[in-house]
C-alpha cells in the first residue's frame, strides 16, 4: 500500500486521493504522475477551503477514480423517500455493479495485453538488426560455442540468491548517503568545502533535491566574485589539464587494448594450428577472403565480353614513386616482402596480395605450391627475389612496366582480410633506360584499376616532400571526384614534422583542405626511419613512440584514430568488407545474364556440339593424334616395303642412269664396263645411298602418319584440329633423329648386295629385264617430252591448234634436225661432240640463214643422243630376254653381252634388301620413337598456353572459354555469398 507524505500536504493533492480509496502513498512528490505535479504547483498558494476541489481531473487521469465513493448526504429536509426508493433498488444496483465490474475487468485485460503487445513490437523495431555486425565476432567463437555445452555451464553457475548475498546492501548505502546530504545541507562552511570537489558537487548538483539548493543567499552573493575569477584564471589550465588526461586515458587504453588484442592473437593461433592438426574432426574448407581472391584471380585471366566487366571491390594502392606505397602495404601484411630499392622503381608490375589470417604466418604465390616462412629471414630474402624475378619476366623486351598480375597470398595471426592491389609508382618524368611510353603506360593501368565504381582507393601520399609536388592526388580526384571510396594516407609523417616551418599545414593535410581531392578518411602513418633491414615489430615502436610524444597529437592536429598503421588497416579492412557487401550480389547478377547470353548463343549456332573448352578440345586432339600413331603398327610390311622400295628408286633412278649406266656404257667392251660399274656403286654406296635411303624411310614414315591422320579427319569432319595435328607432325618430325648405328649398318648391307653378280634362276632375270625396260622407257617418255618443248609444236599441232613456234623454237628445230643427220650418219657416235663437229653444224646452219650458238648446240645434242642411247638400250633389252643362257656360260662364244641387265638387277636386289631392312627399322623402332616424339610434342604444347591458343582458335573455341569462365564465376560468386551470409 501507498501512503502520501506530509511533503504533499496541499488542497489540490489531497482531493486526487481520497482517504476513503484505501490506498496509502510513501513516494515524495517527484514520483507523482507529472500532471498531478503540474496541479500540485499550480493550486498550492490556494488558501480558499470553500473552493471546489478537482476531483474530476482526478478522475480521468486515476485508475482508481471508478471505484465506488461513499454517498453522499441528502440535504435537510428533503426528506427519506429518495433515500428508501434507492434502498429498495439495492439487489438490482448491486447485480448492475458486479455484471459493469465484470466487463470493466475483462476489458481492461484485453485491452492491457493488446497494449502490451504493441509496445512490445513498438520496443523490437526500435531495436537495431545486431545480426549484421555477426562477421565482427571472430570465427573462433563461434567455433567454440559449438565445442561448449552451455546447458551444462548454466548449470555449474550459482544461483540468483547466492550472488544476491555477496552484493552489498544497497539501503544501507541509501541511508548513508541520506545522511550525507544532510551533513552537507545543515551548513553553509561545509558547503563551501565541498564545492571545490568539482566531481562531489556535481554529482550533489545532479541529485534534484531542493533541500540541498537552499544555501543562504547571502553567503552565496559573499562567493560569487570569488567564483568568477577562480574560472577565469583557471579555464586554461583546466583545458590543458584536460587534453593531457585525454591523451594519457588515450595511451591507457590503447595499452589495453594492444594487450588484449595480442592475447586475442595468440588465442586465435592456438585455436587455428588445433584445428589444422584435426582437434574439432570437421572438414577442412577454405576462408571467406580466400574465397573471394579466387574469385578474382578468375577474373584476372577473363577476358570480358558482352559490357561484362570485373567491378568486385578490391584496395588499389597508388601513389607517387618513392611515396612509401609498399611501406604500407608491408605493415598491413606484417612483413617485409617486397623488393626494395633506393628511389628507384621497384614495382613493374601490380601485385594482388590476399590478406588474411591462419595460425602461421606464411606466403604463396597462386601457381606455387611453395609455402615462405615470413618468421625465418632467409624466407623472407628468398620472397624478395622470386617477386622481383616474376616482374622482369612479365616485362617484354623494349618496356619498363608490365600490366600482368602477380598473385600472392598472405596468412598470419591478426592480419585483416581484405585484397590490395600495389600498382607501379606514378612519375613525373622519364629517366634514362626507361621506356618512351612508361609515363603514359603508369596512368593508363592506375586509371584502368581506379575506374572499377567498386575499387576502393588508398591514396598514398608523401608527407615529407611539398604537396604541391604530388602527381598521384590530382589523379585520384579525377577518378573519384565525391570522394566516396578513397582513403588518403600521408606517409613519413615524422620527417614530415621535422622538417615543414608550419606543422599546421600537416593538419590541413589530413582534414581534407590542402589538396582538391575528397575522401573517407585520412590517415597519417611512420613506416620506419628509412632503413632496410628494420623489422616491422621495431617500426612499430617507432611509430608508437613518435605519436606518443608528437605535438601533432598532443596539440590537437591529429585525432588519435586517424594515426598508425594498424588503425588504418582496421580502417581499410573495414570499408572494403562493407563496399563487398554492398556490390557482390549485383555482380553475381551481372555474370549470371552473360551466363544466359552465351548459353544461347551456343544453343543457335552449335546445338549438336558438346560445350569443349581449349583444354578440353587439346585433350580429344590429343587422344586422336596418339590414336594415329598407334595406327602406324597396323601397316603391313609389304605396304612398307612396296613404298619404300618405290621411293627409293625414285630419289636414286637419276643418279643410277646419269652417274652409273650412261658413263659406263660408252666403254667398248664388257670388261672395262663392269669396271666402270664397280668402282662407281662402291662410291655411291660409301657415301650418299644409305643416307638417301634413310631420308626416304623419314619421309614415307611422315607420309603415311599424315595419311592417317587425313583418313581419321575424314570420318568427323571436324576441322578444328588442323593447325595443331599440322604443328604436332612438323615439331616431331624436327625433333626425330634417325639412329646413327642404322646408317653405318644399311651402308653396309647395301654394299653386299650391289657386289652380287649371280643371277640364279630364269625369273630373276625376266625381272631385271623388265624393270630395265620399264626404267629406259620411263627415261625415254621424259627425254622425247623435254625435246618437244626444245622444238615447239610439229605441224599436226601447229594445223589442228593453231599454235606456233617462237624464234629460240624455230633456231631449236633447225639444229635439232642436222643434229638428226649427224646421227644416221654416225650411230655408234659417242655422247659428246668434237669441236670440228660443233662447227661444222653451226656453219650449216647459218647456211640456211638460221644463226646458232655453240652452246645451243651442245645441249641439242645432249638430248638428242640420250633419246638415242635409250632406243639403243631398249632394242638391246628386248634381245637380253633370251640371253639367260649366254649368262650362265658367261657370254662365251656369244656375240650378245648382257651387263647392263646384270646390273639392273644388282640394283633391284638392293632396293629390295634396303626397303626390307628399313621397313625393320620403321616397324621395330621408329614408330615407337615416332610416338614418343609425339607425346612429349603433346606434353610440350599442353603445358603452353599461348601456343595452344594460337593453335586451337575460333569462334566455338573462343565460345566454350567464355561459358566455362562465367560459370566458374558464378559458381565462385554464389559460394562467397553463401558463405558471406553464414558469417553475418
Amino acid at each position: 500500500m501507498l501512503r502520501v507524505g506530509s511533503s504533499a500536504a496541499c488542497m489540490a493533492c489531497r482531493n486526487l486521493v481520497s482517504t476513503n480509496m484505501g490506498v496509502r502513498f510513501r513516494i515524495p512528490l517527484q514520483k507523482l504522475h507529472p500532471l498531478s505535479r503540474a496541479i500540485h504547483h499550480r493550486y498550492s498558494g490556494n488558501n480558499n477551503p470553500h473552493r471546489t476541489p478537482h476531483r474530476t481531473a482526478a478522475r480521468y487521469f486515476t485508475s482508481m477514480s471508478r471505484l465506488p465513493m461513499r454517498p453522499l448526504k441528502p440535504p435537510p429536509g428533503s426528506g427519506g423517500h429518495r433515500h428508501q426508493q434507492q434502498r429498495n433498488f439495492w439487489v438490482a444496483r448491486l447485480a448492475a455493479r458486479l455484471l459493469r465490474l465484470r466487463y470493466i475487468l475483462l476489458g481492461t485485460a484485453v485491452g492491457g495485453g493488446y497494449t502490451a503487445k504493441k509496445t512490445y513490437e513498438e520496443w523490437k523495431d526500435m531495436l537495431p538488426d545486431l545480426s549484421e555486425y555477426n562477421w565482427v565476432i571472430p570465427d573462433f567463437v563461434w567455433e567454440l560455442s559449438e565445442q561448449i555445452d552451455l546447458d551444462k555451464l548454466a548449470k555449474a553457475l550459482p544461483e540468483m540468491e547466492e550472488i544476491a548475498k555477496l552484493l552489498p546492501d544497497f539501503e544501507k548505502i541509501g541511508e548513508n548517503f541520506t545522511f550525507l546530504k544532510s551533513i552537507l545541507s545543515s551548513g553553509v562552511s561545509l558547503g563551501s568545502e565541498v564545492k571545490g570537489a568539482s566531481g562531489l558537487h556535481l554529482l550533489l548538483e545532479s541529485s534534484g533535491d531542493p533541500a540541498l539548493k537552499a544555501t543562504d543567499s547571502s553567503t552565496g552573493a559573499a562567493h560569487d566574485a570569488s567564483d568568477k575569477q577562480y574560472k577565469k584564471s583557471s579555464d586554461k589550465e583546466k583545458v590543458d589539464q584536460l587534453q593531457e588526461e585525454l591523451l594519457r586515458t588515450q595511451l591507457k587504453y590503447q595499452r589495453m587494448l594492444e594487450r588484449l588484442e595480442k592475447e586475442n592473437k595468440e588465442l586465435r593461433k592456438v585455436v587455428l594450428q588445433k584445428d589444422d592438426k584435426g582437434i574439432h574432426q570437421r572438414k577442412v574448407k577454405k576462408s571467406l577472403i580466400d574465397l573471394y581472391s579466387e574469385v578474382l584471380d578468375i577474373l584476372s585471366d577473363y577476358d570480358a565480353n558482352y559490357n561484362t566487366q570485373d567491378h568486385l571491390p578490391r584496395v588499389v594502392v597508388v601513389g607517387d614513386q618513392s611515396a612509401g606505397k609498399t611501406s604500407v602495404l608491408e605493415m598491413i601484411a606484417q612483413a617485409r616482402i617486397f623488393p626494395r630499392g633506393s628511389g628507384e622503381m621497384m614495382t613493374r608490375s601490380p601485385v594482388k596480395v590476399t590478406l588474411s589470417e591462419g595460425p602461421h604466418h606464411v606466403a604463396m604465390f597462386k601457381d606455387s605450391g611453395r609455402e615462405f616462412d615470413l618468421t625465418k629471414e632467409e624466407d623472407l630474402a628468398a620472397l624478395r627475389h622470386e617477386i622481383e624475378l616474376r616482374m622482369r619476366k612479365s616485362v617484354k623486351e623494349g618496356q619498363t612496366v608490365s600490366s600482368e598480375t602477380i598473385s600472392l597470398s598472405v596468412k598470419g595471426p591478426g592480419i585483416q582480410r581484405m585484397v590490395l592491389v600495389d600498382l607501379p609508382g606514378v612519375i613525373s618524368t622519364v629517366t634514362t633506360g626507361m621506356a618512351s611510353d612508361t609515363k603514359e603506360t603508369i596512368f593508363s593501368m592506375s586509371k584502368a584499376y581506379m575506374q572499377n565504381p567498386n575499387a576502393i582507393i588508398l591514396c598514398i601520399q608523401d608527407g615529407s616532400v611539398d604537396a604541391e609536388r604530388s602527381i598521384v592526388t590530382d589523379l585520384v580526384s579525377q577518378m573519384d571526384p565525391q570522394g566516396r571510396r578513397t582513403i588518403f594516407v600521408l606517409t613519413k609523417v615524422d620527417l614530415a614534422e621535422k622538417n615543414l616551418a608550419s606543422p599546421s599545414r600537416i593538419q590541413q593535410i589530413v582534414e581534407g583542405k590542402l589538396f582538391p581531392m575528397k575522401a573517407l578518411g585520412y590517415f597519417a602513418v611512420v613506416t620506419g626511419k628509412g632503413s632496410t633491414g628494420e623489422s616491422i615489430d621495431a617500426i612499430k615502436d617507432y611509430e608508437e613512440d613518435f605519436f606518443q610524444n608528437s605535438r601533432l597529437l598532443r596539440d590537437g592536429m591529429l585525432k588519435a584514430h586517424q594515426v598508425t598503421t594498424k588503425n588504418l588497416s582496421l580502417a581499410v579492412s573495414d570499408c572494403f568488407w562493407k563496399m563487398v557487401r554492398e556490390s557482390v550480389e549485383q555482380q553475381a547478377d551481372v555474370f549470371k545474364a552473360s551466363r544466359f547470353n552465351l548459353e544461347t548463343e551456343w544453343k543457335n549456332n552449335y546445338p549438336r556440339l558438346r560445350e569443349l573448352d581449349r583444354n578440353e578440345l587439346f585433350e580429344k586432339a590429343k587422344n586422336e593424334i596418339l590414336d594415329e600413331v598407334i595406327s602406324l603398327s597396323q601397316v603391313t610390311p609389304l605396304h612398307w616395303e612396296s613404298i619404300l622400295q618405290k621411293k627409293l628408286w625414285e630419289r636414286v633412278s637419276t643418279h643410277v642412269i646419269e652417274n652409273i649406266y650412261l658413263p659406263a656404257a660408252q666403254t667398248l667392251d664388257s670388261g672395262t664396263f663392269n669396271t666402270t660399274v664397280d668402282i662407281k656403286l662402291k662410291q655411291w654406296t660409301d657415301k650418299q645411298l644409305p643416307h638417301k635411303a634413310l631420308e626416304v624411310a623419314w619421309e614415307t614414315l611422315q607420309e603415311e602418319f599424315a595419311r592417317f591422320m587425313a583418313e581419321y579427319k575424314g570420318k568427323d569432319q571436324d576441322d578444328i584440329f588442323d593447325r595443331l595435328k599440322e604443328a604436332v607432325k612438323d615439331e616431331s618430325i624436327k625433333r626425330h633423329k634417325w639412329n646413327e648405328r642404322a646408317m653405318d649398318s644399311l651402308r653396309v648391307i647395301q654394299h653386299n648386295a650391289l657386289e652380287d653378280r649371280s643371277i640364279t634362276d630364269k625369273p630373276q632375270w625376266d625381272a631385271a629385264i623388265q624393270f630395265m625396260e620399264e626404267t629406259l622407257q620411263s627415261r625415254l617418255k621424259d627425254t622425247e617430252s623435254v625435246i618437244r618443248d626444245m622444238v615447239g609444236p610439229d605441224w599436226k599441232q601447229r594445223w589442228l591448234n593453231w599454235m606456233n613456234r617462237t624464234p629460240e623454237q624455230h633456231i631449236r628445230n633447225e639444229t635439232k634436225n642436222e643434229l638428226d643427220r649427224l646421227l644416221k650418219l654416225h650411230d655408234d657416235h659417242t655422247a659428246y661432240l668434237a669441236n670440228d663437229e660443233v662447227t661444222t653444224v653451226r656453219k650449216n646452219l647459218e647456211g640456211r640463214g638460221v644463226e646458232v650458238d655453240p652452246v645451243l648446240i651442245k645441249d641439242t645434242w645432249h638430248q638428242l643422243y640420250r633419246r638415242h642411247f635409250l632406243q639403243k638400250a631398249l632394242t638391246h633389252c628386248n634381245l637380253c630376254k633370251r640371253g639367260f643362257y649366254y649368262y650362265q656360260r658367261h657370254f662365251v662364244d656369244s656375240e650378245l653381252e648382257c651387263n647392263d641387265v646384270v646390273l639392273f638387277w644388282r640394283i633391284q636386289r638392293m632396293l629390295v634388301i634396303t626397303a626390307n631392312t628399313l621397313r625393320q627399322q620403321l616397324t621395330n623402332t621408329e614408330v615407337r620413337r615416332l610416338e614418343k616424339n609425339v607425346k612429349e610434342v603433346l606434353d610440350d604444347f599442353g603445358e603452353d598456353m599461348e601456343r595452344k591458343t594460337q593453335l586451337i582458335t575460333g569462334r566455338r573455341v573462343q565460345l566454350a572459354e567464355d561459358l566455362k569462365k562465367v560459370r566458374e564465376i558464378q559458381e565462385k560468386l554464389e559460394a562467397f555469398i553463401e558463405a558471406l551470409h553464414k558469417e553475418k
